[in-house]
C-alpha cells in the first residue's frame, strides 16, 4: 500500500508538471466557483501567483514520498500560511483551497484515482492546508501595518529614495527584507530591503530602481508621492554579522540597502570586526550613495570601501553629483565578481551579497573556487 500510494503521488506530480500553467489555471478557477469573492483579495494579474502555487504543489508532491525532508517542509509550509495573511484569507478559505485540488487531481488522474491514491493525496493535501491555516491562525503581530511616504528623491531617471513614516517602530530585524504593497498597485506584492535599521521614531527608507518591464519598481520611481501610504506584510531574510570573522560585503546597485543597513547598525557599536564592502554598479555616476558610506567611513576605523564600476565614463544622461576619488574612495573598473576576487583572498571571512540574481550567483562561485566555504556566504533568496 504504501509503495503504491508513493507512486500515486509521483504520477500526480508528473501530470502536474506536464502542463503547470493549465493546472494552476483549472485549480484557482474550481476555487472561485466554490467562492466567487475570493477573486477579489488578489491582483489583476495571477500569473506570478500561479508560477509560485504551483511550486509549492510540487514541493509537496516530490518531499512527502521522500525518505527525509518533512520537518522541513511544514516549517516552509508555516511561513507560506503567515504570508498569506496579507491577502485577507480566512480558515475557511482553506477548506475551499483543499476541495478545488482535490477536484482537479480527480479529474487530472481519471482511472488511475482509486482509493488508495485518493487517501494519500488528501493526506498531503490536509497536511498543506492544514499546516498553513494553522500557522496563520497562531501568527503574532497584524497581518499587515502601513506607513506613510514623508519624502522621495529621484537620484536619475530610473532610481528613487523613498523616506516613510509609521507610527510604531518598524516590524523587521536589520538586513531583512519586508513585502510591500503601494497604491498604485492594490494587491499586488513586492519585496524591498530597507536601507535603514528599525528605530523607535518610526523611519523607513527604501532605494528602488525601475528595472525593464517592471511596472510596480517603475510606479515606484515615476509616481510615488509624499503622503502615499505604503502596506507591509511579513519580514523575511537572515542577512547578519556573525561577531568572530572578518567581513566581506560584495553590493550591486540598490542591493546596497540591506548591507547599508546592517553597516549603519554595527556602527552604533566601537568593537567591530573588519569590514570591507564593495559597491558596484555599472557607471560611475549611478554609485549615488557614496557620500553615505564616506561619513561611515569616516567614524568607523574598522570599515574600508572600494567603489566598482563596470564603465569608466557616464553615459550622456548621467551626472555624477560626486566622483569617488573626490570622496577619497578607491575607485575600480570591472565586474564585480572580478574585481572581489582579485583583489584579496578572503578565505578567512564571512561574506555578504545582494544585488541581482546574476551578480550574486557569479560572485559566489568565483569565491567558493577560491577557498571561500561556502557555509560562510551568505544572499537572500534568488528570484
Amino acid at each position: 500500500m504504501v509503495s503504491h500510494s508513493r507512486r500515486g503521488l509521483h504520477h500526480l506530480r508528473d501530470l502536474v508538471n506536464e502542463d503547470q500553467q493549465g493546472f494552476a489555471t483549472n485549480v484557482y478557477a474550481r476555487l472561485f466557483s466554490i467562492e466567487p469573492a475570493l477573486r477579489d483579495l488578489f491582483g489583476p494579474s495571477m500569473t506570478e501567483m500561479r508560477s509560485k502555487f504551483v511550486g509549492v504543489i510540487d514541493h509537496v508532491l516530490a518531499t512527502i514520498p521522500a525518505p527525509s525532508g518533512q520537518d522541513e517542509l511544514v516549517d516552509f509550509l508555516a511561513q507560506l500560511g503567515r504570508d498569506h495573511r496579507k491577502y485577507g484569507i480566512t480558515p475557511e478559505h482553506y477548506n475551499h483551497m483543499y476541495q478545488a485540488l482535490m477536484d482537479e487531481f480527480a479529474a487530472m488522474m481519471g482511472a488511475d484515482w482509486d482509493t488508495e491514491t485518493q487517501q494519500a493525496v488528501s493526506q498531503a493535501m490536509l497536511l498543506t492546508t492544514g499546516v498553513m491555516r494553522g500557522a496563520a491562525q497562531m501568527a503574532e503581530g497584524p497581518a499587515v501595518w502601513t506607513a506613510e511616504v514623508a519624502e522621495k528623491f529621484r537620484i536619475s531617471r530610473d532610481l528613487a529614495v523613498v523616506r516613510l513614516l509609521t507610527d510604531h517602530p518598524p516590524v523587521y530585524q536589520t538586513g531583512q527584507y519586508l513585502e510591500v504593497c503601494i497604491p498604485q498597485w492594490p494587491k499586488t506584492w513586492r519585496n524591498l530591503s530597507p536601507a535603514i535599521p528599525p528605530n523607535e521614531a518610526g523611519e523607513l527608507e527604501f532605494h528602488v530602481r525601475g528595472v525593464p518591464g517592471g511596472l510596480f519598481s517603475a510606479s515606484v520611481v515615476k509616481e510615488t508621492a509624499v503622503g502615499d501610504r505604503w502596506t507591509f506584510a511579513q519580514a523575511h531574510g537572515t542577512l547578519h554579522i556573525e561577531p568572530q570573522l572578518p567581513v566581506l560585503m560584495v553590493a550591486g546597485g540598490t542591493g546596497l540597502a540591506p548591507l547599508r543597513a546592517l553597516l549603519l547598525d554595527m556602527a552604533r557599536r566601537a568593537d567591530q570586526v573588519p569590514t570591507h564592502i564593495f559597491y558596484g554598479t555599472r557607471y560611475p555616476g549611478e554609485l549615488y550613495d557614496l557620500a553615505v558610506l564616506r561619513r561611515i567611513c569616516a567614524t568607523n576605523p574598522w570599515l574600508t570601501v572600494t567603489a566598482v564600476s563596470e564603465h569608466t565614463e557616464d553615459p550622456w544622461w548621467l551626472d555624477a553629483v560626486v566622483t569617488p576619488t573626490e570622496l577619497g574612495i578607491e575607485h575600480m573598473y570591472g565586474t564585480l565578481a572580478n574585481v572581489v576576487v582579485t583583489y584579496s583572498d578572503w578565505s578567512e571571512h564571512q561574506v555578504l551579497l545582494a544585488g541581482s540574481p546574476d551578480m550574486i550567483e557569479s560572485t559566489r562561485t568565483r569565491l567558493i573556487i577560491t577557498g571561500v566555504p561556502a557555509r560562510r556566504i551568505q544572499h537572500d533568496p534568488l528570484t
